[in-house]
């Protein structure tokens, strides 16, 4: 809690408490469960509350041959679910209808990767540049199917500062809050292994969409036939944002 608070969520300029309410019981570094309630923080200088806007997102998948090998090499590495722990059974069918290979970057915010030259973070595509980098498979898990939209929505994060440590910023129904990423998808002598800066970098999101105020809202991503989509994005929050980047992504599976 107190790394969340000094290194992404608070500017401040000197030393800060933080108190439990109810028992008023000072809350110092620790690697324990923080006890449900409410907090007071107090500084003897200034204290700001972050207000660095979070990247919003679509739920990606793969649409070019780019994205096809970027799937085939998290397949490839993970050969499993790196969230849940949970095996592919049909492997050697080749068959894989319950695993998506989700970007921790999304595909669809690529003017960023390129602005802020995220690219840096990818080490086993030294001859690429600028947005293929995107798809590099440091750049991805495999997981269910089911986890592949908590993630985009930053529902879930890992914390590769904290033993990669998985963090559900919801309630934990699918029981994977405190467990760790499995170490498949991040050995060090692997030159694919997930980039520890990507995954810090959707961490730092996911604290931001989730621990300021009411947080940010979940996008709708289940459109029955018929839907007008477009209406639905007209009401949302963010909603021109989200139409924007549902245009990249269509023109991207085409280009």
């Amino acid at each position: 809690m107190i790394g969340i608070l000094t290194n992404i969520l608070l500017i401040v300029e000197q030393p800060f408490t933080v108190k439990h309410r109810m028992s008023d019981r000072i809350i110092t570094p620790s690697k324990d469960p923080v006890e449900l309630g409410d907090y007071d923080i107090s500084s003897t200088g200034p204290l700001h509350l972050n207000d660095e806007p979070c990247v919003a997102r679509l739920i990606t998948y793969s649409s070019s041959g780019q994205e096809d090998q970027f799937r085939s090499g998290v397949r490839a590495r993970d050969r499993k679910c790196v969230i849940s722990g949970r095996v592919n059974n049909l492997i050697q069918l080749n068959m894989w209808p319950a695993f998506h290979a989700a970007h921790v970057f999304p595909l669809e915010c690529g003017n960023l990767w390129c602005e802020f030259n995220y690219g840096r973070w990818v080490t086993n595509m030294d001859d690429a540049v600028g947005i293929s980098k995107i798809n590099s498979t440091q750049n991805g898990l495999l997981m269910d199917a089911s986890l592949h939209n908590l993630f985009d929505q930053y529902l879930f994060s890992i914390n590769p500062d904290d033993g990669y440590k998985i963090i559900s910023f919801f309630p934990d129904d699918m029981t994977i809050d405190g467990r760790i990423l499995d170490p498949v998808c991040r050995d060090p002598t692997d030159p694919n292994h997930v980039s520890d800066e990507l995954l810090r970098w959707h961490f730092r999101q996911s604290v931001l969409a989730n621990m300021r105020g009411a947080g940010e809202p979940v996008f709708e991503s289940d459109f029955p036939p018929g839907t007008d989509k477009m209406a639905v994005l007209r009401e949302e929050l963010y909603g021109k944002e989200r139409f924007e980047m549902e245009i990249e992504s269509r023109l991207r599976s085409v280009g």
